[in-house]
């Protein structure tokens, strides 16, 4: 069971994030750029005392997650665009966890309604002694009820102290494989809805990483580098474009980059997109397991 101290933590950590992802919404309009979007929400998170736990995902259509912008990105959403806006924040490791979808072209609100749906319906199930096979399986149920699929290959998570996925997955489907909830854990809960196939793939493109080893590699500023994530970073994931206040040149970011995905200090999370370019939506709370329910301590 986590301590007073903890859940303190946690619970900052997840109002924090809340606001920063209502805000962020309200800024998500046709026009405006990602890399600007995402600049405001962890400025907003970083002014009410909060780090980002993650880089914010802004991931659009057939996005699914791990879409954050470039230092450079020049990329505006579009009129028609379906945008998921995926927000972590640590206080002290602890992380909130939250995310919502919108629809800009109202073409998709069905879309949208299956992923929150399924969400509600997930946090219904939670409570100690909760099988987490049977919360996946009514995540699958709200989403088919919809008409659309769940993403199978896609879960939510449990979470520790600078620990994005600390061990439990909470599927999007039934499964044999199941895990028993604990009063005290704490789990971020994230369907995925798609009218595409229902799994994801990887896409060629990665800005975010995190911390997998600290081992001696060659070049100077590599291990500049490396000391500079674990220090600022820990564990938890981190942006390419946020290395350029230290490093300025794009191409010793990226030369040192490669080198410490090369020695294995490094995870590349490449972009995640629906296999038949299917459009995705994604709504994502975090919850504390209690006796008989749960505390959601990401409310927006």
């Amino acid at each position: 069971m986590a301590s007073s101290g903890k859940i303190e933590c946690y619970e900052k950590a997840g109002a924090i994030a809340g606001a920063a992802l209502k805000e962020g919404l309200a800024a998500a309009k046709p026009g405006v750029r990602l890399l600007e979007l995402a600049q405001k929400i962890e400025r907003m998170i970083a002014e009410q005392g909060g780090k980002p736990a993650f880089p914010v995902n802004l991931s659009i259509n057939e996005a699914a997650a791990h879409q954050t912008p470039s230092v450079s990105d020049e990329t505006v959403i579009g009129e028609k665009d379906i945008l998921k806006v995926d927000v972590g924040v640590q206080v002290n490791g602890f992380v909130g966890d939250t995310a919502a979808t919108t629809d800009f072209s109202g073409e998709r609100a069905a879309l949208v309604e299956a992923s929150e749906k399924a969400l509600d319906d997930a946090i219904c199930c939670v409570k100690a002694g909760a099988k987490t096979g049977d919360i996946g399986k009514a995540i699958g149920s709200a989403i088919a009820s919809c008409g659309f699929r769940p993403i199978e290959n896609l879960t939510g998570h449990s979470l520790g102290q600078y620990d994005l996925h600390a061990g439990i997955e909470i599927p999007n489907v039934e499964t044999r494989y199941s895990f028993t909830l604990r009063e005290g854990d704490v789990m971020a809960i994230e369907p995925f809805a798609t009218d595409g196939m229902g799994r994801v793939v990887e896409g060629t493109s990665t800005e975010i990483f995190s911390l997998t080893d600290v081992k001696p590699v060659r070049q100077r500023e590599a291990r500049r580098m490396l000391a500079l994530i674990e220090g600022s970073y820990k564990t938890l994931p981190f942006a390419e474009r946020w290395l350029y206040p230290a490093f300025k040149s794009r191409l010793l970011v990226d030369s040192s980059l490669r080198e410490l995905v090369r020695s294995d200090c490094l995870r590349p999370y490449p972009i995640l997109k629906e296999a038949r370019k299917g459009m995705v939506s994604q709504a994502e709370a975090t919850v504390i397991v209690e006796k008989d329910s749960c505390r959601v301590t990401t409310r927006r």
